[in-house]
């Protein structure tokens, strides 16, 4: 009888690892999901004295991208977010994350700078409140300042393609 518990939990143990092991980390819910938008209120990455916050956008769908200058899979990520915001679909807000300002600035100088605005979360408090995980992080907010849609990790063309700009086109119908 002892045999078959320690056996049945074993095989129980097995199959969780089994079923964890499959699943996609990029691709944990979020507790944001249809909620508001976190407030923020930060300075400018290129113009320190001057604000940006949440309330800008509302009425409008928009996309916030989270990177860093010392991030690699920002800068690999890079072009599909500046894809993004030429297609026009969607504005794209940059939150420079824990970073400082003499190297965001001629990172984006280097690569592109596809964000309408910048905010600079040099302390990442504010990334703390939108629950990111890691650079890069991705958020779609909706016209009323409601997050629909976090993407962990690395935009990649597919992700873009099936996920991003059709919730986008939706959201903007």
């Amino acid at each position: 009888m002892k045999l078959a518990w320690t056996l049945g939990i074993f095989v129980a143990l097995v199959v969780l690892l089994a079923v964890g092991l499959r699943l996609d980390p990029r691709e944990v819910p979020s507790p944001l999901i249809g909620k508001p938008a976190p407030a923020f209120e930060l300075p400018l990455l290129a113009a320190p004295d001057k604000t940006f916050s949440q309330k800008d956008m509302l009425g409008k769908v928009w996309v916030l991208n989270v990177w860093a200058s010392w991030c690699a899979p920002c800068l690999v990520e890079h072009p599909q977010i500046t894809r993004l915001a030429a297609s026009g679909v969607a504005p794209v807000v940059g939150l420079n994350y824990k970073d400082l300002r003499e190297d965001a600035l001629p990172w984006l100088a280097r690569n592109g700078n596809p964000f309408v605005a910048t905010v600079y979360d040099s302390a990442g408090r504010i990334a703390i409140d939108y629950g990111v995980y890691g650079v890069p992080e991705t958020y779609v907010i909706d016209r009323k300042g409601v997050i629909r849609y976090k993407r962990i990790g690395p935009v990649t063309p597919e992700i873009l393609k099936e996920k991003i700009e059709p919730l986008l086109r939706e959201l903007n119908a």
